[in-house]
């Protein structure tokens, strides 16, 4: 299992300091953020001019780029973001499920939306997920299970995030068997509490929450899971550097033990 950090954390700065930064603090690989709004750093309609920056950042601090969250669904957008990953050699575009929870005319929209992008992906060669998200038409394991029985494309798979399976009022360590032979990909970050906020960015660290996130890893080893763990920490764009880094660091530790705990390292 690589580690490494979406960098929508260092949402604030450029993409130098994220690289810079995550690399010090001893992650192994980056997950690019794409996320209009939340950051500047792979932009999709500038990407030709970017990707050139963004594997000379990557080569220059030895981080692969593993993953990007590119959140929209808009076909457009998401065949620019597939063209990107190949060409940058990004294997994992991550998107939001899309939808309103407990809207059912809204889930069906999201797995046909879903389906079709995924075929475009298998186009491109490249993997796309899309994860259980509080609010949207995908917020649960239920609903994650009638997703994955819909979309059964090989270049689809899920990607899990404990903290909104937590949210949803589950417990993410007993979910992630229903579901472990089509994560392709793991979002991980803390929460205190079940509101629909995962927090201030703070509290979001792994270790600050309420989450067993020894017990979630423990369990991803045990079915031999060997993709991707990402951490995704959102809300800091205002914060000062010495911050996210601090969250970042802090993070890093609790993955490390996490990790030498179960025997992955």
């Amino acid at each position: 299992m690589k580690i490494g950090v979406n960098s929508v954390l260092f949402g604030g700065y450029d993409m130098e300091t994220a690289f810079k930064w995550i690399k010090t603090c001893g992650y192994d690989a980056m997950e690019i953020s794409a996320i209009a709004g939340m950051s500047n750093h792979l932009v999709i309609d500038n990407w030709r001019e970017l990707a050139p920056k963004i594997k000379e950042l990557s080569a220059k601090y030895e981080l692969p780029i593993q993953a990007m969250e590119q959140p929209s669904q808009d076909p457009a957008i998401m065949e620019a973001a597939f063209q990107a990953a190949v060409e940058i050699g990004i294997p994992i575009i991550n998107c939001g499920p899309g939808g309103k929870m407990l809207e059912p005319e809204t889930f069906q929209q999201s797995v046909d939306s879903l389906g079709k992008l995924a075929d475009i992906a298998g186009k491109y060669g490249v993997t796309l997920c899309a994860k259980a998200h509080v609010n949207a038409a995908i917020w649960n394991t239920p609903t994650t299970l009638k997703l994955l029985e819909a979309v059964t494309s090989p270049n689809f798979g899920l990607d899990m995030d404990p903290s909104h399976i937590y949210r949803a009022n589950e417990n993410p360590v007993d979910a992630i068997s229903a579901v472990i032979s089509r994560i392709k990909h793991v979002h991980i970050r803390d929460c205190k509490g079940r509101q629909t906020s995962p927090g201030k960015p703070e509290m979001q660290a792994n270790g600050r929450g309420d989450i067993d996130l020894l017990g979630y890893i423990r369990v991803l080893r045990k079915y031999n899971y060997d993709g991707p763990i990402d951490l995704e920490v959102i809300g800091a764009k205002e914060y000062e550097l010495p911050a996210c880094v601090a969250i970042a660091a802090e993070s890093r530790g609790h993955l490390q033990a996490c990790l030498q705990a179960v025997g992955e390292r």
